[in-house]
């Protein structure tokens, strides 16, 4: 990626990202490292998958903010975590907020806010960015590490003497990236738009009604802007295809619809995770979902304070889930699941071996 084009940008989505409140300080710089680690790949791809899926996440989050906010309810100040704690460790890790009802309630006095606010919808946290990007960006060094920073012959796709399979490990390695961002960019649309859904989301491993905002519910029309959302990864893919690929417009459409598809797989599979593993916390008095800022847990059972009223009675329910994984956790799993799946299928698509895919030339 040419640096006179990839560091103006990279000021400008920063920039962007502080004005907009759309990233917490630490989010911001865990984003500038990853836009750097996508830049220095020698396609211009990667960059501009990353800058593509940026923007049109945090318009998604835009959309109709105020009426999101009425549908779920925000579990503020749940969200510490050891400050010792490596951001890998954090995401593997299951330490994350074990803190009390009562300090929950305790923060929002402190800070003026009430329980009646979306969850999610504070800036986007540096362990959120990574939940999304940590898997494409280790093959972008990946890329780096066995081809170089070469912008010739080396860079793959992307080249006039490239196309998918002029060298078919690179490719692979390039065809992971798009899947990636096919599949985070799904997810990304369907929760952000599908909550919005006319109709009641289902339960995807039951397919029974459960209130918007649950982990593993469904519509419609969730699935089918995450679908839209992973075509438009597709079309520019393809868009950045070199002339001379000689492919038909029946096989870049094929392409696409193949890139749109995978990344509504991703979506469902995100589904069965957050339905399988992932806990929805429900609020006894309100019946809507509870969700933790930056994608963290819910406590669920928590002694009362003393004098208050139902003393020993926990206000929120598990609707729905295990307690297992949080939504980063989630999201980390889906998107490098749907990445590697990618790989593998292409891979043995053009008869390339794994050991290809890190074998140094």
């Amino acid at each position: 990626m040419r640096y006179e084009i990839a560091t103006p940008v990279t000021a400008y989505l920063i920039y962007r990202s502080h004005t907009h409140a759309s990233l917490t300080p630490p989010g911001i710089l865990t984003a500038a490292t990853t836009a750097t680690v996508h830049a220095l790949h020698p396609s211009p791809l990667p960059f501009t998958l990353l800058v593509l899926f940026f923007l049109l996440g945090t318009s998604a989050t835009k959309v109709k903010k105020d009426v999101k906010a009425t549908l779920t309810l925000s579990s503020t100040g749940s969200h510490t975590r050891n400050a010792h704690s490596s951001t890998l460790g954090a995401i593997f890790s299951g330490g994350w907020n074990k803190t009390s009802e009562a300090h929950e309630r305790r923060e929002r006095q402190k800070k003026g806010t009430s329980t009646s606010t979306a969850g999610g919808q504070e800036p986007r946290s540096a362990i959120q960015v990574a939940a999304n990007s940590a898997c494409v960006s280790l093959l972008c060094l990946l890329h780096i590490y066995i081809y170089g920073f070469d912008n010739k012959e080396r860079t793959g796709i992307l080249v006039s003497n490239g196309c998918f399979g002029s060298v078919p490990a690179r490719d692979v390695i390039l065809a992971g990236i798009i899947a990636n961002y096919a599949a985070v960019t799904a997810d990304t649309l369907s929760s952000e738009l599908g909550i919005l859904s006319r109709t009641k989301p289902r339960f995807i491993l039951s397919l029974k009604e459960v209130p918007p905002g649950t982990n593993g519910g469904v519509t419609g029309a969730g699935l089918g802007t995450g679908f839209a959302g992973a075509l438009v990864i597709g079309v520019v893919s393809v868009l950045m295809l070199p002339v001379q690929c000689g492919g038909t417009v029946a096989d870049k459409a094929g392409l696409v619809f193949a890139v749109g598809i995978w990344g509504a797989l991703g979506s469902v599979l995100d589904s069965i995770l957050g339905a399988a593993f992932q806990a929805s916390v429900v609020d006894r008095k309100s019946s809507k979902v509870v969700e933790a800022p930056n994608g963290g847990r819910v406590l669920v059972t928590a002694p009362k304070e003393k004098g208050e009223k139902d003393e020993g009675r926990p206000s929120r329910l598990i609707g729905s889930g295990r307690d297992i994984l949080d939504n980063n956790q989630v999201n980390f799993v889906m998107a490098a699941s749907m990445t590697i799946g990618a790989m593998v299928l292409v891979g043995r698509s053009w008869d390339v071996p794994i050991s290809a895919l890190w074998t140094k030339v």
